[in-house]
């Protein structure tokens, strides 16, 4: 399922991650890597608030939909 379908605050772990090669890459500079544990902090109008690798990231709900868990 999509990272924007995912309880809040549950952690989840990374399947895959869709998209170019240009997004796979950006996502994959910022932690977003298969097998790696991501969780859900909020959800604010279009951006999803994610933890990721002890970070707290900002991404927008489109690319929250490429991340598969």
């Amino acid at each position: 399922m999509p990272l924007t379908l995912a309880p809040i605050g549950e952690g989840n772990i990374i399947k895959r991650i869709g998209g170019s090669a240009e997004v796979k890459k950006h996502l994959s500079d910022l932690g977003f890597v298969p097998g790696g544990e991501v969780r859900v902090i909020s959800m604010l109008g279009g951006n999803v608030i994610v933890s990721v690798k002890e970070s707290r990231i900002a991404i927008s709900r489109e690319m929250a939909m490429k991340i598969m868990v």
